[in-house]
């Protein structure tokens, strides 16, 4: 059985005591600081289910499309079919399976990597996006859509527990522990040697006997699975939903840009990038409002602003941390720390 060092189990109890700490020095501000918690961790654990594709060179733009049909499909069932969302998360976990393995079958098989395929699943998002734009009259289009709201908002059978904060914290941070325990299965698995092996040279991993496409179709399947049940989970939270909060390009690039930001080949890397990509957002989205200087000097133009430094601190990030904020850092202890002295050998004499 593994034993947690003590730093660990510092982390574990901060975590489940964050709420109290949180109510005992900002009681005025709980609900906003909380919410603001309970995003960074429903939005970690869908970066991590990006992440597990990402760093196999699986480059994809299209996990927008996968929040968005978790979360719609869950929705509408419930909305126009009564249909409980213990039954309709799985079945939008099950849709967006489906047309994951639909997308990638074709590209896997036929060997489409890179910018080709980063492109065929860009596409793949605007296309949910436009479904949804376009199925107005159920998804709400562009102004977006609510899941009716059963009694006073707080119950089991409808996954409702938005007035309560503190439980949906819990609730969002058992999802999360559940994101990264499957990361650390999948870092631990064959299937991750077989994956990095086709990631370096896929010709020579199908020589040695690794069915590439198969292994390649599992780990999309799981990062679809997990995507979509981050989608529905955030839906039933914020009970609201709209193409531009959870599905489409924009949503697809904001996974993207926080899994690089925060480091993509380690397991807390998404979590780092989630908190600085929400954080930053929070800063910049009370910044433009309280400043009435950036309105009356960039007009209209200020609501994309946000975008601009995205975008922006992409390519920063591209270019000087290509490891991101934890990688990096990791690294940095790693190169600091001193080496052990080596020990002067002498040869040995001749007989």
């Amino acid at each position: 059985m593994k034993r947690f060092s003590p730093a660990t189990l510092i982390g574990i109890l901060a975590l489940l005591a964050l709420p109290f700490i949180v109510r005992t020095f900002f009681g005025g501000s709980e609900k906003y600081y909380l919410h603001l918690l309970i995003q960074i961790l429903i939005w970690s654990f869908i970066y991590t289910g990006w992440s597990l594709m990402g760093r196999f060179g699986l480059t994809s733009l299209g996990h927008g499309a996968f929040t968005g049909l978790g979360a719609y499909t869950v929705v509408l069932l419930w909305n126009y079919a009564g249909l409980t969302p213990w039954l309709g998360i799985p079945i939008g976990i099950v849709i967006a399976v489906i047309v994951a393995l639909l997308v990638g079958y074709p590209c896997f098989h036929m060997r489409i990597t890179g910018h080709y395929f980063a492109l065929l699943t860009l596409a793949l998002s605007e296309f949910v996006r436009l479904c949804i734009v376009g199925l107005r009259d159920y998804t709400g289009g562009s102004l977006g859509t609510q899941p009716k709201r059963y009694g006073d908002g707080l119950s089991l059978y409808a996954i409702q527990f938005e007035p309560d904060r503190v439980l949906a914290y819990y609730i969002a941070l058992a999802m999360w522990a559940a994101g990264l325990y499957i990361w650390w299965r999948v870092a631990r698995s064959m299937d991750r040697y077989a994956l990095d092996a086709a990631s370096q040279d896929e010709e020579a991993a199908a020589s040695v006997g690794i069915n590439v496409t198969r292994e390649k179709l599992k780990i999309t399947a799981i990062s679809a699975a997990m995507c979509a049940f981050g989608g529905a989970t955030y839906a039933q939270y914020q009970m609201y939903i709209g193409p531009e909060t959870i599905a489409g390009l924009g949503v697809s690039l904001n996974i993207v840009f926080a899994c690089i930001a925060g480091g993509l080949w380690v397991m807390l890397g998404p979590t780092v990038g989630a908190v600085f990509t929400q954080v930053l957002s929070e800063t910049l989205r009370v910044t433009i409002q309280s400043s009435a200087a950036l309105q009356s000097i960039l007009g209209s133009a200020v609501l994309a602003l946000d975008t601009m430094i995205y975008g922006l601190l992409l390519i920063l990030f591209i270019i000087y941390m290509p490891k991101g904020i934890l990688g990096t850092l990791l690294e940095r202890r790693e190169k600091a720390r001193p080496s052990p002295p080596a020990r002067d050998r002498l040869p040995a004499e001749a007989p």
